[in-house]
């Protein structure tokens, strides 16, 4: 077998994933009001935006969501959260005042590097679940993720079900058989074939046939097909007689999705949202190019090639970095980052963070050994010592003495935060 057929049965459930995520995204703007009365789903949120908080906006400003569809690691062990990958990865990019949502495709190969390694992207979530993949691709792309969705693929079919189905052309034959995965897809060429959760699953799952013929484009053939699928199912979901399918497709959603999203957050921003005809709602892939390193396949990503997508996406950040807080302006505060344990890379990681909740302007080093961190202000300032403590999650917040550099703020990491680089 080789890389390419090994790294395409590894993903052949990607797809799914990818679809899935980005019509519940669409489709949550049109069912919102009933969130607020799924007691758990709310319980779900709140405790995943403890984790991981959500970079919340004013509703006329562009956000990003990052759309994550995960494989199912190693179906015989039971807590098997650390060995999963993202099979899908994508951006859901929305602009109130442009009236246009964007849908950016990362491919899973995208080379990227992790403590000091080169890995693909999908292999992020490895390292630390979804709040590792999320910094990852905030500082591949530089930009700022608002909210998260992640998804298990196994709820495609339900989903595709629940809504009764897709109609889609085929453009050539399928013919496909992997007796270990019991996977057999067979497709007549035609149009407004009707296919049901399992049809779209096998749909989503083909790449090439028994003989070696297919898409000549391999996995981004496959992201363009699924563009062309998701733009169907977004179509049928706005169709008159969906409201009456709202029941089944909740419960899909309830038991699959995890999210940061709040239900008041989805309310605020899909208000405006559910104005968006199918026409506004645009698709592409991040631009690059594959390639073989040390006997590797990997996709390379090219920003020069990705400036349009990029510039929309920063939008984001800009925006996030004129955040205030009791009439302080957070980007213009002067941040220092100390690290107080052994763990190298500590100060840059909590710099990151800091940067994605609004603060610009920090540089970080070495202190000294702590157990507990610190956070040390300029004057006293209630309002400031309140952020800290919000933003921050510092118990410890103490006035600074003397210049210190004219800095408004120094963070001394101590062990307690060494948690921050897992």
């Amino acid at each position: 077998m080789d890389i390419d057929e090994g790294m395409n049965k590894r993903r052949l459930k990607k797809l799914l994933c990818i679809a899935l995520s980005v019509v519940i995204c669409i489709f949550l703007i049109g069912v919102l009001y009933l969130f607020g009365a799924s007691r758990k789903l709310n319980e779900k949120v709140e405790s995943q935006a403890k984790i991981i908080k959500p970079v919340d906006t004013k509703r006329s400003l562009p956000i990003n969501i990052l759309i994550l569809g995960v494989d199912i690691g190693d179906p015989n062990i039971k807590e098997n959260e650390d060995i999963k990958r993202t099979d899908s990865m994508m951006i859901l990019h929305y602009n109130p005042s442009e009236k246009d949502i964007k849908v950016i495709s990362i491919p899973r190969d995208t080379k990227i590097k992790i403590n000091n390694k080169d890995i693909k992207i999908n292999s992020a979530y490895a390292f630390g679940g979804a709040k590792k993949t999320i910094e990852v691709v905030e500082n591949m792309l530089d930009t700022t993720i608002n909210y998260y969705i992640k998804l298990d693929y196994k709820a495609f079919t339900k989903f595709i079900d629940a809504i009764g189905g897709v109609n889609i052309d085929i453009e050539e034959d399928m013919n496909y058989d992997d007796e270990g995965q019991d996977l057999h897809i067979d497709f007549k060429k035609g149009r407004g074939i009707h296919l049901d959760g399992k049809k779209s699953e096998e749909f989503f799952r083909w790449r090439k046939n028994n003989d070696g013929t297919g898409l000549a484009e391999g996995d981004l053939g496959r992201i363009k097909n699924q563009h062309i699928f998701m733009e169907k199912v977004t179509k049928k979901i706005k169709s008159p007689m969906m409201p009456l399918r709202i029941p089944k497709i909740l419960s899909v959603i309830e038991e699959n999705v995890e999210t940061n999203m709040s239900p008041s957050a989805m309310i605020k921003h899909g208000s405006k949202g559910i104005e968006l005809s199918t026409r506004d709602i645009k698709f592409c892939i991040l631009e690059g190019e594959p390639k073989y390193i040390k006997g590797i396949s990997y996709f390379i990503y090219d920003k020069n090639k990705n400036k349009d997508t990029l510039q929309s996406l920063q939008s984001v950040s800009k925006t996030a970095s004129s955040i205030t807080s009791g009439g302080i302006d957070k980007s213009k505060l002067k941040v220092k980052v100390l690290n107080g344990t052994n763990v190298e890379g500590l100060a840059k990681v909590y710099s990151s963070m800091l940067k994605n909740l609004g603060y610009q302007n920090i540089i970080i080093g070495n202190g000294e050994k702590l157990m507990e961190s610190k956070a040390y202000i300029k004057d006293n300032n209630k309002d400031l010592k309140s952020i800290i403590k919000q933003d921050f999650n510092i118990k410890s917040v103490q006035s600074l003495e003397g210049k210190q550099g004219d800095f408004d703020i120094i963070i001394i990491l101590g062990e307690d935060k060494k948690t921050l680089k897992n």
